[in-house]
């Protein structure tokens, strides 16, 4: 019987142009599992960590970018996973950036694009990330009422670092 994880978390990185741009990322070709995939800011979430900070850890890992702001949102996504036979539920966040930030890959990615949402929904492959997408859109960038209630309180650098850990 497949056992449930609760280890991975998911980022709609955004920035707001003229209109909304929408980060993906390309996996390496060097990947084991889905070398040249393309993908939203995704990873692991550590040992005593929460999950928000998971989703911002990797955002800074994933991009070398500290987001402006970081976003709860009312989604989660529920896929299996064959290699592990466990059911992964995943929470999502969306991450703003500002216009001018430069992206800096890890090793983990080989490409990226900034794109409308109808193209980075085209280059995704998983319907809960092509979601994930147009749930950032709806509930925080046209300003949804819910909006205020999502927003993550900026943590300090000091408190960033030892979260979870005292």
């Amino acid at each position: 019987m497949p056992n449930i994880d609760f280890k991975i978390v998911e980022v709609v990185v955004f920035r707001l142009k003229e209109t909304p741009e929408f980060l993906v990322l390309r996996r390496s070709d060097n990947d084991n599992i889905y070398p040249g995939l393309w993908q939203l800011v995704s990873g692991g979430i550590e040992e005593r960590e929460k999950a928000f900070e998971a989703a911002y850890r990797e955002v800074v890992e994933e991009t070398g970018i500290e987001p402006e702001s970081l976003f709860n949102t009312p989604l989660t996504n529920v896929f299996y996973f064959y290699t592990n036979d466990t059911v992964n539920v995943s929470p999502v966040f969306a991450a703003a950036f500002s216009n001018d930030s430069a992206v800096h890959l890890s090793a983990e990615h080989q490409d990226f694009r900034w794109l409308n949402m109808d193209e980075a929904v085209s280059l995704l492959v998983w319907p809960g990330q092509k979601d994930a997408i147009r749930k950032v859109y709806d509930y925080i960038i046209l300003k949804n009422p819910s909006q205020g209630f999502m927003e993550i309180p900026k943590l300090g650098k000091k408190t960033r670092l030892n979260a979870g850990h005292n």
